[in-house]
């Protein structure tokens, strides 16, 4: 009788071991993906606050584009509404419409070659630059740790924890097609 009571004990405990590092498990796991989400928004809002010193040091050039620029102003506005929120499909899209706004702004900067010239126009372009690769880098941060995430959700032992935990599968980054490259300015 005793030593049965012991093997129960021991079965408990494992399974308690078992239960509590499985849930840290999950736990940390998810904190990493919100995390690479976070990163994404910090990039995001970088390339969001580049835009008005763009856009103004191109306006003293291109007065008489203003479509253009209200384009950049509300694809700016989109895109600082979705890095606030949790919702990755919105931000992608607004990451998708902050891009073509860009596109478009750039073409209107090579129709002025003294703006082309201009250090401080270079000098904006270039943290444009640096910031999509940044961007590039958390998108792929962010979906290497959701795929780890959701191998666990989706796998025996982990998934019979994700309830407990409160942890579920998430979703990946995806940008829409053809914007996975910083746009090109040619000079």
């Amino acid at each position: 009788m005793l030593i049965a009571i012991i093997v129960v004990v021991v079965v408990l405990v494992a399974l308690v071991g078992f239960v509590i590092v499985g849930f840290n498990k999950l736990r940390t796991t998810d904190i990493g993906a919100q995390e690479a989400l976070g990163g994404i928004d910090v990039q995001l809002t970088r390339r969001a606050d580049l835009i008005p010193n763009l856009v103004e040091t191109v306006k003293g050039y291109a007065a008489h584009e203003k479509g253009v620029f209200d384009e950049v102003t509300r694809a700016r506005a989109g895109l600082a509404s979705a890095a606030k929120g949790d919702d990755v499909p919105a931000k992608a899209a607004a990451d998708a419409e902050m891009q073509q706004a860009l596109v478009r702004l750039n073409a209107v900067a090579e129709a002025y070659p003294d703006l082309k010239a201009n250090q401080n126009f270079m000098q904006l372009q270039k943290q444009l630059a640096e910031t999509e690769d940044q961007i590039a880098f958390a998108r792929q941060y962010y979906n290497d740790a959701v795929a780890t995430l959701n191998k666990l959700t989706q796998t025996i032992p982990w998934m019979f924890l994700t309830g407990m935990a409160s942890v579920h599968k998430r979703e990946f980054y995806d940008a829409p097609e053809g914007h996975d490259q910083a746009p090109q300015v040619s000079f």
